[in-house]
């Protein structure tokens, strides 16, 4: 098997490109709409260094307005309301299928070029993936089936019957999420514990939940909250000695077990692809939903020896990255 050691974010995917003249010589500006500062969002970073390699230069040939709702999804229709009243050229949604229906209620004439949104037809985004219409397009996001995450979590460590997953109650998803992971720990004959966690200082409570019902495995989401409190999270779990499990790829590094996934943030580059197209003039209805085509199993052999755990070499064998 080949072992590597893991890719910086940005080098795994963004692949210069030469610069493309710009449709003409207005300045452009582009709205932001996320669910953390610009500092903390890796996506928004990635976004802006990507469009810069296509030719949008930040402060050249286009400019950025952020709004960040700090976590709090009920903020995000006023967020959305603020990036239409500054008549920004284009909208990119790096919060999800929430912020995107929040968009998308704000405006109906501004392109919305939704990024990572969990199954969009299903929530409403668009009427379907090939033929999009409306103002929206985007990039599918990274989570093919939220019930895998409990097979894998099965999997990975053997014996394991009691399940707990985090999940934030605010997110459109939700509910779908839930009943996902029902469906999942009931086939596979798991106790399963879902836990709510909208804010920060839930994460504390929650694992105080988890010592009570004596879970043996923690499964959670790519929820922003979860994204911007990752090395919280993690650490929780090693302190109470639950092996971790995510799609989140920069968990791996930061301790947990298993990570399912996108490859790399290929879809970032392809976000930016779509903007490029839709700052030229090409309708939103035109450009069809791009789904993610690849994916990468993630192994930490560290944690795994660690927790006193001994990884399937079938499991091992499927691992496109082990971690030693």
């Amino acid at each position: 098997m080949q072992r590597r050691v893991c890719l910086s974010l940005a080098g795994a995917w963004l692949v210069p490109m030469p610069a493309q003249a710009q449709a003409n010589n207005r300045m452009r500006r582009i709205g932001i709409l996320g669910n953390v500062t610009p500092a903390n969002d890796a996506l928004h970073r990635l976004f802006v260094a990507a469009m810069s390699e296509l030719g949008w230069r930040e402060g050249k040939e286009v400019t950025y307005e952020f709004r960040g709702a700090e976590q709090r999804y009920e903020r995000l229709p006023e967020l959305a309301r603020e990036l239409v009243a500054l008549k920004v050229d284009l909208i990119v949604v790096s919060a999800g299928v929430t912020a995107a229906l929040a968009a998308k209620q704000a405006t109906t004439t501004i392109p919305i070029l939704a990024v990572g949104v969990a199954d969009p037809v299903k929530f409403g985004l668009v009427a379907s993936l090939a033929r999009p219409g409306g103002n929206v397009t985007g990039i599918a996001g990274a989570v093919p089936d939220w019930g895998k995450y409990l097979e894998l979590a099965h999997e990975a460590v053997a014996g394991a019957k009691r399940v707990a997953v985090i999940a934030n109650p605010t997110s459109v998803v939700y509910a779908d999420y839930v009943a996902q992971n029902e469906a999942a720990a009931r086939q596979l004959g798991l106790t399963l514990q879902m836990i709510p966690v909208a804010r920060v200082d839930e994460i504390a409570p929650a694992f105080e939940a988890m010592k009570r019902q004596r879970a043996e495995m923690l499964v959670f989401g790519p929820d922003r909250v979860f994204q911007s409190n990752l090395n919280e999270i993690l650490e929780r779990a090693r302190a109470a000695r639950l092996p971790a499990i995510t799609s989140m790829r920069p968990a791996a590094d930061a301790g947990a077990l298993l990570v399912f996934g996108l490859h790399g943030l290929s879809f970032v580059r392809q976000a930016a692809e779509y903007a490029d197209r839709l700052l030229r003039g090409t309708r939103p209805a035109d450009l069809p939903i791009e789904q993610p085509t690849r994916y990468e199993l993630v192994l930490n052999l560290k944690t795994a020896k660690a927790l006193g755990l001994t990884i399937s070499r079938s499991l091992l064998l499927r691992a496109d990255e082990v971690i030693e």
